[in-house]
């Protein structure tokens, strides 16, 4: 198995997905007006319209409702991220913090209300969990 992509369902996915491709500087390939995709080196960010939720099963995901998943994007300097995005993003929940995981985070929220975390590990053992392992 292979974890592959998320999906978010919205109202406006014109909107979220010129929000996506500018806070992650990646272009999205759109297949319709009611689905794009963000594909990022490890993992796609997929943004379909509410009208495709009938497709798989009517009344099944609903747009602006989620309060339980995290987005994250592993990034270079979160505080560097941070200063670039002070004047685009409106609605920032968390500055960049360490967290006792080694993480140094920044949350926020996207047009529709997602959390969004951007992260750079910071301690030894952070870093270590996000460099490559070698084979002999």
């Amino acid at each position: 198995m292979d974890f592959v992509s998320i999906r978010i369902i919205t109202a406006d996915v014109a909107r979220l997905v010129a929000f996506y491709e500018r806070i992650t500087g990646v272009p999205a390939d759109w297949a319709t007006e009611d689905f794009a995709e963000l594909r990022l080196p490890h993992a796609t960010l997929a943004i379909g319209s509410e009208r495709t939720v009938p497709l798989f099963a009517p009344g099944s995901a609903r747009p602006e409702a989620n309060s339980s998943v995290i987005i994250e994007f592993l990034v270079d300097d979160v505080d560097r991220v941070h200063r670039n995005l002070t004047e685009f993003v409106g609605d920032f929940v968390k500055e960049p913090t360490t967290m006792p995981w080694g993480d140094r985070a920044l949350l926020f929220r996207d047009p529709d209300g997602n959390l969004v975390n951007f992260f750079t590990p910071v301690t030894p053992e952070a870093i270590a969990r996000f460099t490559p392992r070698r084979t002999s």
